[in-house]
């Protein structure tokens, strides 16, 4: 006679094949429960599952397109936007500024010599110490955006304190060149929900990045972070540098050239962003809504 093995694993198995089955029967039920009788107009209406993470109204999306969604993994999050949906070629070199200014000139220069423009994250502190720097930063078509004043941890922050952050900030920027950004990136990368809906309420967009060239750590050459960055570039990428490099002399032109001979065209972030309404999918990627 033949003998069945019944494991934990294959418990497992079955309960995971049940509960998607219910699963499916439960979503069934729900799409065919709205009847023009119990709505407005006989227009059947679906629930709102769209999640906190698209920044768009949820009429615009399928009902099909927001289940799938509600239901992936880590959706239900606050996000920023790392890279945009484009097919023109468009990308964005970002560099941070909070420590020393040695390099800025260099890296004006460099841009101005190939004619392309880039955003600046700065810190307020580096603004109070560097005043000269931001007004050529600014005066040369540059987009300023804002880095916080002192450079914490925001994961660490209440909402006041994040918003005084920003207030400090553009205060101080708007004394310096006489405007306010609207852009805002998190020192370290390091972002919550809170964070990103204190700032996107407080009228910033918020851009992280989708290649890091990871300059600010003295061992890599000027090949090693070519290498790293060069493969990745694609229409709607946002790469990230630091106005203190240890390699952003070495490797800047080159990535400049090698992306130019591409056909790639440098834009600043404001000028990469989509108009009109979008969405932030799950990886970070600003889209057109529906």
């Amino acid at each position: 006679m033949k003998m069945f093995v019944v494991t934990k694993r294959s418990l497992m198995a079955a309960a995971i094949a049940v509960i998607l089955i219910i699963a499916g029967v439960v979503l069934g039920i729900v799409l065919l429960s709205g009847s023009g009788a119990n709505t407005p107009n006989g227009v059947t209406q679906m629930p709102d599952v769209t999640p906190h993470s698209m920044h768009t109204n949820s009429s615009l999306l399928s009902a099909a397109d927001a289940y799938e969604l509600e239901v992936l993994a880590g959706l239900n999050k606050e996000l920023p936007i790392y890279s945009v949906a484009r097919d023109d070629n468009c990308i964005a070199l970002t560099i941070d500024a909070a420590w020393e200014d040695d390099k800025t000139p260099f890296i004006l220069d460099t841009l101005a010599r190939y004619d392309i423009k880039a955003t600046f994250f700065l810190c307020g502190f580096w603004v109070e110490t560097y005043p000269e720097q931001v007004k050529a930063i600014y005066d040369a078509g540059h987009t300023i955006g804002n880095h916080t004043m002192t450079h914490p941890h925001m994961n660490q922050l209440s909402a006041a304190e994040i918003l005084d952050e920003l207030k400090q900030f553009d205060d101080l920027l708007e004394s310096v060149i006489g405007v306010r950004s609207t852009l805002f990136r998190a020192p370290y990368g390091e972002y919550n929900d809170l964070v990103i809906r204190t700032v996107r309420d407080a009228g910033y967009e918020i851009a992280q990045w989708s290649i890091d060239t990871v300059d600010w750590r003295e061992e890599r050459s000027s090949q090693d972070i070519l290498d790293s960055v060069l493969p990745k570039l694609g229409s709607g990428c946002i790469i990230l540098s630091h106005n203190n490099g240890f390699k952003i002399e070495e490797y800047l032109p080159t990535l400049i050239e090698t992306a130019l001979a591409r056909g790639f065209r440098f834009v600043t972030i404001d000028e990469l962003l989509l108009d009109g309404e979008t969405i932030i999918d799950v990886n970070g990627v600003q889209k057109p809504a529906g």
